[in-house]
């Protein structure tokens, strides 16, 4: 299995427009970070989970022709927002016309509906994005083109639900503020995990660092990386430096192997 970085920053991005401080001002490409979002392959499958607005941009750095799914976490600008390119994908082929499946809670899909209401029309005009939208249960595995994908289920606030997932020996959670007991049991045996971590001072509706580190310990992973980082975490060299050992801070176009136990 691999897992792909597409973006590692916050709703604003790194650097942040207009901002001067030594982070969005560095030259170093780690520290320049597009809206969170990632890719696994595996079994021959490829799934993405969350398009934001720089999906566009994440999918021609990668360079691929075709994906099976997408995998929404919830519906934030920031974690939906590019959806509209998923058009590309379905006419790559053309004259075949390829679906994208959408794969995400009912409230979830309730806003994809909304927002792109143009792609559900009766009558659609032509090059409207071709996606069909699959509910989920939180509280249920579900299979993409025979992979299993357990969901597993946090609070992004304490009114707000967030989604995370894992897949055989991954686990991708991002956007989190709290998770309950049974939803941590979920991840027992996980080797790798991602975790949100906006920076180092508390934040309402999401993890800080030592949050993050906290339920790290909790998995026990063999490595762990953090993701939707602001410019406030610092500079990635001096915060992968200060990190325990086996975590680090990801940045965009990291490539992760993880062993598939079904091979």
């Amino acid at each position: 299995m691999k897992l792909t970085f597409l973006g590692t920053g916050t709703s604003q991005g790194v650097p942040v427009i207009g901002c001067r401080c030594e982070v969005c001002a560095s030259r170093d490409p780690h520290d320049n970070r597009l809206r969170t979002s990632a890719m696994v392959e595996t079994r021959g499958v490829r799934m993405v989970i969350d398009a934001g607005p720089d999906f566009r941009c994440q999918m021609l750095r990668t360079g691929v022709r075709h994906i099976d799914a997408i995998l929404l976490t919830h519906e934030h600008k920031d974690h939906i927002g590019g959806l509209d390119d998923v058009r590309a994908f379905n006419f790559v082929d053309y004259p075949t016309i390829r679906r994208v499946d959408i794969y995400a809670t009912r409230r979830t899909l309730a806003c994809v509906r909304k927002d792109f209401d143009y792609a559900f029309a009766a009558d659609k005009y032509r090059g409207v994005p071709e996606i069909e939208l699959r509910e989920i249960d939180p509280a249920h595995p579900f299979r993409v083109k025979g992979v299993e994908v357990v969901p597993v289920s946090g609070h992004h606030s304490p009114r707000f639900e967030v989604t995370g997932y894992r897949i055989g020996r991954l686990a991708y959670l991002t956007d989190f503020k709290s998770i309950d007991e049974g939803e941590v049991a979920k991840l027992a045996g996980v080797e790798v995990l991602v975790v949100n971590a906006l920076r180092a001072a508390p934040h309402d509706s999401h993890f800080n660092v030592a949050e993050a580190l906290e339920l790290i310990r909790r998995v026990g992973p063999r490595e762990a990386y953090l993701t939707h980082m602001s410019h406030e975490m610092g500079l990635h060299a001096e915060t992968d430096a200060a990190l325990p050992e086996g975590v680090h801070p990801a940045w965009d176009g990291l490539q992760v192997e993880i062993e598939d136990p079904l091979r």
